[in-house]
């Protein structure tokens, strides 16, 4: 069956959405379209250019996690170096029109504060504004906008990934559990995973700047549901990742199978999924073939 996939943000949770692809791969499922947001995004993108959820995982073993992050001197406390390296492993000067499926990115221009969909130019540009989460990473020029993390005003792209291909279902991948968990889950974490941002973690205005971001994410986290709501994809598969902090060091291939087993839980529920649409399209040629 012929789906399209919304994946939402996370920081570190963003490694289940592999899994949540490797696990709809081998149910049947062939991914007609793909859309994400900062985390979602990234996977969104490389899953797009070609590689397989396996050859994700691989490569992601192979990159040191606490180079990742490191004091920026733009706009945010931490830059984009490290990740850029990091990305190097899976694109180089890819555009939007050399994807194999189409694929689309979240930001916002916070000039304009408006959402803006990312389909056009370098990939790598498009990655860089979708995971500038404000006050963290540095915001992205582009062209006439300055564009922060697609996850301030559209935390899952349920909306976008329709526009993808109007006429398939569209599973939406959220990092985020049903409100009555949120007590359960972790941010940004206790210790940063990157030794130079430890000794910053104890000081006064570190420890506000959590304060900060743990509201942000609470904001994020209801924009996301009431998104949902009204967006309405036809299926919401959501990893257990809450014990996962934003920024911590995981083991991909771990947090990968948390998305297997979501997949796997939600497994009757994308039965049914098949076996309504089967039939709304067998009814549908049925009337054609009576009518002619």
């Amino acid at each position: 069956m012929d789906i399209t996939l919304a994946l939402g943000g996370g920081g570190s949770k963003g490694y289940a959405h592999i899994g949540v692809i490797r696990a709809l791969e081998k149910e049947g499922f062939n991914i007609r379209g793909i859309a994400g947001t900062s985390a979602g995004g990234l996977t969104a993108a490389i899953y797009a250019v070609g590689f397989s959820p396996d050859e994700i995982l691989e490569k992601a073993g192979q990159i040191r996690q606490d180079t990742l992050y490191g004091f920026g001197r733009g706009l945010g406390i931490l830059g984009t170096k490290g990740i850029q390296q990091a990305l190097s492993h899976f694109i180089s000067d890819e555009t939007f029109l050399d994807l194999r499926i189409p694929c689309a990115l979240t930001a916002v221009d916070i000039r304009d504060k408006q959402e803006i969909n990312l389909q056009e130019g370098k990939l790598l540009d498009a990655l860089l504004a979708t995971i500038a989460f404000p006050g963290i990473f540095p915001p992205k020029v582009w062209g006439e906008h300055l564009l922060v993390d697609g996850f301030v005003l559209n935390p899952i792209p349920v909306k976008v990934a329709r526009s993808l291909a109007p006429n398939l279902p569209v599973i939406a991948v959220s990092l985020t559990p049903d409100p009555s968990k949120w007590k359960e889950i972790s941010t940004w974490g206790e210790v940063p995973a990157n030794p130079l941002l430890r000794p910053i973690s104890r000081l006064r205005v570190a420890q506000a700047f959590e304060i900060y971001l743990q509201s942000m994410d609470m904001t994020s986290h209801m924009l996301g549901e009431v998104r949902l709501e009204i967006e309405k994809p036809e299926i919401i598969i959501r990893p257990n990742v809450r014990h996962i902090g934003q920024l911590d060091r995981v083991d991909p291939r771990e947090v990968a199978l948390l998305g297997d087993e979501a997949v796997i839980e939600s497994r009757q529920e994308i039965k049914n999924l098949i076996h309504k649409k089967t039939r709304k399209r067998l009814f549908k040629k049925s009337r054609i073939l009576t009518a002619s």
